[in-house]
């Protein structure tokens, strides 16, 4: 474990949850199956609106007209963002249901509610989505929501421009079961992967999302009615019908600061996660903010016009390439979503580098989209603190080492020549995704600017931010006819010894693509 002086609590909830190779197998302990937690909530009271009715397009618009078109869009928004998609049986004749967003371990710790201030279909109030019955159940109607809802975001202004907004909330315990007190970097990564669906799921159906990250974590949770205990308000996520000017909706950060905490007592194993989540909310009254536009400019991290990285006599290799064809109308975008598995199996064979062109300029060249009616911009939290490695082993046309991408040059820089698989597969924590795997990207960021500029908040959006690159990596590849999956346990510092990433990069998320060795 590296020895950090005057380290946040952020910095050091991630060193103490780094997995290592002399202590992974101390860490790991049998689960207990019968203490699995459901990945459903369940309210005993509510009307429910059932969603179902709406799937069918043809049937539904001919018989109710423009009430029943809003009813598809919400229904196919919702549906396409984190609903059910497929049953898996098990050997003990259970079903295993899978979503729209990937999960660790199938765990689904997210939930997502709408808050409606009384929309033509919508009456005003707070709905779960159920994805078990693609319905919504309207526990609470209270005229009052959307005035509590725009101050738990500290007045944002683009919550005064709409009537509708997602919510997405975490039942930590979902992940920690498995994951323990590193469960929360993955329920943030998760929670990246459903706001990516609920982004390109928005373009599907007319909707513009925006994404508020910076709010009062206490007024949200009373709002939601959330058991502070067992659970926390996430992400809020307004939706606004697409205009064709978008330069009238005004510009609101994503993310705001938190405090940075340096002064904590010993916190023993198991208690990492809830102390952790607690000193990332943003208490409005202790740092004196009553609205979003009292906030200070942030600090730029780097020049932001400038890749981080530009190695001296490297090789460069362009990545420029013609956009994805999502097809009329985004149908292929939709049907990948629908279809979108986690490969568990690669062939180890190799991908073109016009594949990972591609895969590359949809995940990180969304300007590249506006002719397809996918937003030019999407909402992130701060891109700027990210940074993209890959460990190629199977690429034609590239050399076998590890690259760093630029993408505002839109090009891999090769940092290190070496055979990486049986090193990636250690790595990898003996997944053989890592050994087989084409190629393996590395998500990483600078945690201590991370934390200067936002606090120990910004370890959320660090999280979010990498799971929402790695969801969109995952369509990209699917749609390519790729196989693509999402690792969140691996050997932390050793990543960058062997890889040779800087050591100020701490590996935030990884994804492996390549070959899949069977089809779906």
């Amino acid at each position: 474990m590296s020895n950090l002086i005057n380290a946040s609590i952020s910095q050091h909830y991630h060193e103490r949850t780094k997995y290592a190779p002399e202590t992974l197998a101390a860490n790991n302990r049998g689960l207990d199956w019968n203490t699995q937690p459901l990945p459903y909530k369940e309210y005993k009271l509510g009307k429910v609106y059932d969603l179902k009715i709406y799937l069918n397009e043809e049937i539904q618009v001919e018989q109710d007209g423009l009430l029943a078109s809003g009813w598809q869009r919400l229904s196919h928004l919702l549906f396409c963002s984190y609903g059910l998609t497929a049953r898996v049986p098990t050997m003990t004749g259970e079903s295993i249901y899978l979503r729209a967003a990937p999960s660790a371990g199938g765990l689904y710790p997210a939930e997502v509610y709408l808050i409606s201030g009384g929309t033509p279909i919508l009456p005003t109030g707070l709905y779960n989505y159920q994805p078990q019955s693609h319905s919504l159940i309207h526990f609470w109607e209270d005229n009052g929501v959307w005035e509590a809802l725009l101050a738990g975001c500290l007045g944002n202004p683009i919550i005064e421009q709409t009537r509708l907004a997602i919510a997405t909330t975490a039942i930590f315990y979902r992940s920690a079961w498995r994951y323990q007190d590193r469960a929360y970097r993955r329920i943030f990564l998760d929670a990246g992967h459903l706001l990516a669906n609920i982004e390109l799921a928005s373009a599907l159906n007319g909707y513009r999302p925006y994404l508020v990250g910076g709010f009062d974590d206490e007024a949200i949770n009373q709002l939601l009615y959330l058991d502070v205990s067992q659970e926390g308000a996430i992400a809020i996520v307004p939706l606004l019908d697409v205009v064709e000017d978008e330069g009238e909706i005004p510009t609101v950060p994503t993310a705001i600061s938190s405090q940075t905490i340096t002064e904590y007592p010993y916190i023993p194993d198991g208690d990492l996660l809830e102390y952790l989540h607690l000193a990332t909310q943003i208490d409005a009254t202790e740092i004196e903010l009553q609205s979003v536009a009292d906030l200070p400019e942030p600090l730029p991290t780097e020049d932001i016009e400038a890749d981080k990285y530009n190695f001296p006599f490297c090789t460069k290799i362009s990545t420029v390439t013609s956009p994805i064809d999502w097809h009329e109308n985004l149908e292929g975008l939709e049907n990948t979503i629908l279809r979108r598995r986690s490969t568990r199996a690669y062939s180890g064979g190799d991908l073109e580098l016009s594949e990972l062109n591609a895969l590359l300029d949809f995940t990180y060249q969304p300007h590249h989209y506006g002719e397809q009616h996918l937003f030019p911009n999407p909402d992130y939290f701060d891109l700027d603190l990210i940074e993209t490695f890959l460990a190629v082993s199977g690429v034609s046309g590239l050399e076998e080492g590890c690259y760093y991408y630029a993408p505002k040059a839109q090009e891999l820089r090769q940092i290190r020549f070496k055979k990486f698989r049986q090193e990636l597969h250690y790595l990898c924590l003996g997944q053989d995704l890592g050994r087989d795997a084409a190629v393996v990207l590395f998500h990483t960021t600078d945690l201590s600017k991370a934390v200067a500029k936002y606090g120990d908040r910004a370890y959320r959006y660090l999280h979010m931010d990498a799971g929402h690159l790695g969801q969109k990596l995952n369509l990209a590849a699917i749609h390519l006819g790729i196989g693509a999956s999402g690792i969140g346990g691996f050997f932390d510092d050793q990543v960058n010894e062997v890889l040779g990433i800087p050591v100020d990069e701490a590996v935030v998320y990884i994804t492996t693509l390549g070959r899949p060795a069977y089809s779906y």
